[in-house]
């Protein structure tokens, strides 16, 4: 199931996308006793499952697409953690050696926004930049997972745009990349988490993003160095891991800043990022 959250009427609800792009089958219609948010809904285990597919089943409370107004498809987690040079093809691009360990840092939840939001371009920086990148998403947490039980812990799979203001995160506040990672609106994520069943093979699934049309990126996840049971496994020897947690994994080359000449995201571009069997997120920069 492709699990999203979206408003209907200035209502907050959690629903199920038929089809990538396709209408939405509105759980909360389908049985009032079920969260209307994401994170509430992964805490509360198989038996909200249960009730999502015997919803979808019985082919009713279907919603068109463009009757509503998707949201990120979790938007209150506790943690979105993030993985650094995670790509084979990233690194080499940047002439860096692969790293041993996974090179962690964080965004705030307050960088969450939806996958059509606008993306307002903060006066703090001149250099704003994309990366595409496949998010996972936390179903069971833990602490100190065992990488043969990792994917236990995954609900699902879905696409993210880690904005960056690079003069932030590589010249400013000391090397810290947090600023330049976390400002308001610095991650807009979806349009749906796919339950990990319903996706073949995540670390093969080509990736790109584009702006104004361009291709800047186009790799596979093929080229993840840390793959989602190895950095379960990292993770949750150094942090909790807690139901809705996002992951973002990493990405390919192509990004702004190491083009010659760098180029930078500017105010009313255009940005998709989107993940074969995924989807596709399409913001605007304001």
């Amino acid at each position: 199931m492709r699990f999203v959250q979206f408003l209907l009427n200035g209502s907050s609800r959690l629903g199920v996308e038929l089809k990538e792009g396709g209408d939405i089958v509105d759980l909360n219609a389908g049985n009032k006793s079920l969260p209307g948010d994401m994170k509430t809904f992964i805490e509360q285990g198989q038996q909200s499952l249960q009730a999502a597919k015997s919803i979808v089943e019985s082919g009713q409370h279907v919603v068109k697409r463009e009757n509503i107004e998707l949201l990120a498809p979790i938007t209150d987690c506790d943690k979105v953690i993030c993985i650094g040079m995670n790509y084979k093809d990233h690194c080499e691009e940047q002439k860096c050696p692969v790293p041993v360990e996974p090179i962690i840092f964080s965004k705030f939840s307050s960088t969450l926004i939806g996958p059509h939001s606008d993306i307002e371009y903060p006066s703090e920086t001149t250099q704003l930049d994309w990366e595409v990148e496949m998010a996972f998403v936390i179903g069971k947490g833990g602490k100190n997972i065992k990488k043969s039980d990792a994917m236990q812990h995954v609900f699902g799979y879905t696409v993210a745009h880690d904005v960056s203001a690079r003069d932030w995160q590589m010249k400013k506040n000391g090397g810290q990349w947090i600023i330049g990672k976390s400002m308001d609106g610095f991650c807009p994520l979806g349009p749906a988490i796919v339950m990990k069943e319903d996706i073949e093979d995540p670390h093969n699934l080509r990736l790109y993003c584009r702006v104004n049309g361009v291709t800047k990126q186009d790799s596979s996840t093929c080229q993840i160095v840390h793959k989602t049971e190895d950095l379960i496994a990292f993770i949750s020897r150094l942090f909790t891991l807690r139901s809705g947690d996002v992951v973002l994994t990493g990405t390919p080359p192509g990004v702004g800043v190491f083009r010659k000449p760098p180029e930078f995201l500017k105010k009313g571009d255009v940005v998709e990022c989107e993940i074969e069997n995924i989807g596709k997120l399409v913001n605007k920069i304001v």
